[in-house]
């Protein structure tokens, strides 16, 4: 398991570095067949090759061999609370959230399954929002600008639609926020498998 997690780490480096398995053979002064052995997880570098490795991967050789998924509640709670700033603007519910998936995404445990759940349902429920919110932006002008004070039926209820949608959200964040908290699963509906990880 241990050789999985530091070719995946190896491999995820140089991949970030943008190297070749080849161009990392030759930074490193390692055999190509060294590097795919590495990256296939069937050798593990030690004492110098692990150095020359590292140092061609701009790492310390404690970083790629203690490199593990860590377990980070705290991190995913704060990730899922995030999404509350659709409340500014509706589009910082997933813009924000995405952000800190991607930043620590295969860092840490569960993370790729309950950011990209986050990610999908915020896309979703903007999806659903954005004619009851290009209706209220209509009517705000309306009052606003051309000082007309009437409100229609249909206006009226598509103000109480998006209203509706606004606490659905807030709930169901505030649910899963609990439910990361108590190391359960995430439930958000609906969402559109947008990204997969």
């Amino acid at each position: 398991m241990k050789n999985l997690e530091l070719s995946k780490r190896v491999k995820e480096l140089r991949t970030r570095k943008g190297l070749s398995q080849e161009e990392l053979s030759e930074d490193s002064g390692l055999s190509l067949r060294t590097i795919q052995r590495i990256e296939n997880g069937e050798t593990e570098p030690r004492g110098d090759s692990l150095k020359k490795l590292a140092n061609s991967l701009g790492a310390s050789p404690d970083e790629l061999i203690d490199w593990t998924i860590q377990e980070n509640r705290g991190y995913l709670v704060f990730l899922n609370l995030s999404s509350l700033t659709f409340i500014l603007f509706p589009l910082l519910g997933f813009l924000i959230p995405f952000i800190m998936l991607s930043a620590k995404k295969d860092k840490i445990k569960d993370i790729n399954m309950i950011g990209s759940s986050i990610v999908n349902y915020q896309i979703t429920w903007n999806l659903i929002a954005l004619p009851f919110l290009i209706s209220f932006s209509i009517l705000l002008v309306n009052i606003v600008f051309l000082h007309n004070g009437y409100i229609s039926i249909p206006e009226l209820v598509a103000q109480l639609i998006l209203i509706l949608l606004y606490l659905y959200n807030l709930t169901l964040i505030l649910i899963n926020s609990l439910r990361i908290y108590n190391n359960k699963k995430v439930r958000y509906f609906p969402r559109i498998r947008f990204i997969k990880m």
